[in-house]
């Protein structure tokens, strides 16, 4: 089984505040995927470095868990290149690790 965390910014490079409704829509989308999730809506701050800049963004996290990872692999990756576009970024971090259920 795996775990999906997708990570989401709260604002554009502008600073400007994304809509709460596309937040909505995402977690419309994970839901209908995978048919439940995780999400984590305080703000977390992330922090990266790009030469000798280092850049701060405040981001929320959406967790689901699958037992198909090659389905959800194929959803995911179709999804980022969405959310790419439509919360004008580079790159959306989504991470993928082995889990089991107790």
């Amino acid at each position: 089984m795996k775990e999906y965390d997708i990570f989401l910014p709260l604002r554009y490079n502008d600073g400007s505040a994304i809509d709460p409704r596309k937040f909505q829509s995402v977690q419309e989308a994970l839901l209908r995927q995978f048919s439940g999730l995780t999400y984590f809506p305080q703000a977390n701050q992330g922090f990266w470095k790009l030469g000798a800049i280092t850049y701060r963004d405040e981001i929320v996290i959406y967790r689901v868990i699958a037992a198909d990872s090659r389905r959800a692999r194929r959803f995911l990756r179709k999804l980022k290149e969405q959310l790419k576009a439509e919360f004008a970024q580079e790159e959306i971090l989504i991470v993928e690790r082995e889990v089991d259920a107790l």
